[in-house]
């Protein structure tokens, strides 16, 4: 893990993201000292605004591509991410794994101002990025962040830096694909729920099912997760003993979960909306491959379930 000067990548990126504003149809404006940078809140954004939103969730140590449609799952296109930095750009970056959450705002927060903040245990175990003074963040929000929010922000990372925020809802089209973007980074978390080396993860490669674009946030959430849950496949190159894999691998793919089978829309309304009150088990890949460069042995787990997908997508 060597790859540090995360928010510098993602802070070039968004600098080439803001010059593109209007081929992306997105928008970018100045405000309580920070940059917001809307990509589908106001405005209409698309594919190719998906397609930069999700490198820069990944601090844009991941190419993001989109490929045809996988006819065996489900007839749409599909989101593929692939990285030689796996842990630094799922984990450190990409998982959203922040609330932000003031008496006026909420959202899911993601991207490399996670490694500076460093509110999640999941930071205990991971290195600390070289420091820069432009941090980037990303929100899962149907609205722009208000002035709380981003002064909760500004205190965690440091009030000196300049602060770039990209904000999509679920149900747009640059929010649908960036979350459906997440393949690698669920496979990467369960992983390290199962006490797996992240040293000994070398490369990762992903594909998901982009859904339809759904009606509302809710309806967007239950797609999009259904697109891993059931739909993803996630290649992992390591460095390990085979009995290691043998003894997890079996662990990781959604199918582990004893909620595996249901459409996420179904269980998150059973569980009053509420992420930590699902089975934690579940949010992973549907199919987890590892290709162990140490035995060169390949091993597979898990499956897909085409007829929920299509169910799910409305297809």
């Amino acid at each position: 893990m060597g790859l540090t000067h995360l928010n510098q990548q993602a802070s070039q990126l968004a600098t080439f993201t803001r010059a593109q504003a209007d081929r992306l149809r997105i928008s970018s404006t100045l405000t309580d000292g920070a940059t917001l940078l809307d990509f589908g809140v106001r405005v209409d954004g698309g594919l190719d605004a998906g397609l930069l939103l999700a490198r820069l969730c990944l601090a844009d140590a991941a190419a993001v591509t989109l490929a045809p449609a996988d006819n065996s799952v489900v007839e749409v296109p599909q989101v593929i991410v692939h990285t030689d930095h796996p842990v630094e750009a799922c984990l450190m970056s990409q998982y959203a794994g922040w609330k932000i959450a003031t008496d006026d705002y909420f959202a899911m927060g993601s991207g490399p101002m996670r490694s500076l903040a460093r509110k999640e245990p999941l930071f205990d175990h991971l290195p600390d990025p070289d420091d820069h003074n432009a941090t980037v963040g990303i929100l899962e929000s149907a609205r722009l962040p208000t002035e709380s929010a981003i002064a909760m922000i500004r205190s965690a990372i440091g009030r000196d830096r300049h602060l770039i925020l990209a904000v999509a809802p679920t149900a747009s089209l640059a929010g649908n694909l960036q979350v459906v973007a997440r393949s690698v980074e669920t496979a990467l978390h369960k992983l390290h729920e199962l006490h797996f080396p992240m040293g000994a993860l070398i490369s990762g490669h992903g594909t998901a099912p982009l859904p339809p674009v759904a009606r509302n946030d809710l309806e967007g959430i239950g797609r999009t997760n259904d697109s891993i849950l059931y739909g993803a496949t996630v290649n992992l190159w390591v460095r390990c003993e085979d009995d290691l894999i043998d003894r997890i691998g079996p662990l990781v793919p959604s199918s582990a979960s004893t909620s595996h089978g249901q459409s996420f829309l179904s269980l998150f309304k059973a569980a009053n909306h509420d992420f930590y009150a699902l089975d934690p088990a579940l949010f992973s890949p549907a199919v987890v491959i590892f290709h162990n460069l140490t035995s060169g042995r390949s091993f597979r787990f898990g499956h897909k379930l085409p007829e929920l997908l299509r169910e799910s997508f409305g297809m």
